[in-house]
């Protein structure tokens, strides 16, 4: 017998399930929506959902905390809607709340979905790639909405890493109409960034992909920071790797962000963010048609300065433990050798120029 507790928390996700979508055939009837022909779902004139997107360590969390303390914007993540191909070969056992997979994934590689769709008299003349858009669209919708149904603000938008170089075309396929923040950062100081995170999570207990050589290089970094001042804190295989990382996907990102979101999408620098936070923030809430009166914006940047997010240090006082490690731009410079700037070049050299990092290979 389902208990009383039970059957209310039911009845109430299922009201809310039918409220969503009474509201969503309400405004195709009066006209203020139409589906999208693409079969992807429901494309609103002036949706209210955006998506936060950068490679980690690129100030995607700092910018989620700025827009999540506007009274109009709920802003949090990581949701992980998209990157079709994006899963975890194992999960962290230390956490209960490590995601398995991106939602896409989990609707593509359901096998019995696709059958169902394949063999179903309402679907089976049809391309079911195209129903599991108009499913992950209906579904991403779902989760965003029925939050943001349970505040007071119009605007809902998800921390999204970059997984691979998909991102901003399944975006545009399934959910045409959403905007998109794209926030980058210099790749060498994402690089340096990145590298003691994984030092930070390894000596927390927590799942890395650190070898035992740069284990042992981030043992000796913490009994002396000049020690690796001469030998660098990267193996060659990690700084290639994690060059060509930022190159293929920012660059990807830039390219098909542009081409096909078109005014849906914007870009902000995590420097600019640094040296003019309050005109970069008002920017970015126009972008997303959210008030800009100066004293919201003021509460903004202030809600998620780095004092306050590092609980009380300066911006360039360094913390290893913290998450919110050090908070400046430039900082690469402090650890990458000779031999690790030649190598950078080699891989994203042509990158830092276009994106206006360098203004050539003369660094």
């Amino acid at each position: 017998m389902t208990s009383g507790i039970e059957g209310n928390g039911r009845s109430s996700l299922l009201a809310r399930v039918r409220g969503l979508y009474r509201g969503r055939l309400r405004a195709l009837a009066d006209g203020k929506a139409t589906f999208a022909s693409g079969g992807a779902g429901s494309e609103a004139s002036s949706t209210p959902v955006f998506f936060v997107t950068g490679l980690g360590k690129s100030g995607t969390r700092w910018l989620t905390k700025i827009l999540d303390s506007h009274p109009e914007i709920l802003c949090k993540g990581e949701g992980r809607f998209f990157s079709a191909s994006w899963h975890r070969a194992d999960l962290e056992s230390e956490s209960d709340k490590a995601l398995a997979s991106s939602l896409y994934y989990a609707l593509t590689h359901s096998d019995h979905l696709r059958f169902w769709i394949e063999r179903s008299v309402w679907s089976r003349d049809d391309e079911p790639d195209e129903h599991l858009k108009a499913l992950m669209r209906l579904a991403t919708d779902y989760f965003l909405t029925a939050q943001l149904s349970e505040t007071d603000k119009m605007l809902v938008g998800d921390k999204s890493p970059l997984q691979d170089e998909e991102f901003m075309r399944e975006v545009s396929e399934v959910y045409p109409g959403a905007k998109v923040i794209h926030i980058i950062r210099d790749g060498r100081d994402r690089t340096v960034s990145s590298m003691h995170r994984g030092w930070r999570r390894a000596s927390q207990g927590y799942l890395h992909r650190l070898t035992s050589e740069e284990l042992t290089m981030g043992e000796a970094l913490r009994e002396d920071p000049n020690k690796l001042v001469e030998t660098g804190m990267f193996t060659e295989e990690r700084l290639r790797q994690a060059a060509r990382h930022w190159r293929l996907l920012v660059g990807r990102a830039v390219r098909d962000g542009r081409a096909l979101l078109g005014p849906d999408y914007t870009e902000v620098r995590y420097e600019d963010l640094l040296v003019r936070p309050n005109e970069e923030v008002e920017r970015l809430l126009d972008f997303l048609g959210a008030d800009t009166e100066p004293k919201i914006v003021e509460h903004c940047v202030s809600s998620a300065r780095f004092e306050k997010l590092s609980k009380g240090r300066e911006r360039g006082e360094e913390d290893p433990t913290s998450f919110y490690r050090k908070g400046v731009a430039g900082d690469w410079r402090n650890h990458f050798t000779a031999e690790d700037s030649r190598i950078f070049k080699e891989e994203a050299g042509d990158l830092l120029i276009q994106l206006g990092y360098e203004k050539d290979l003369d660094w």
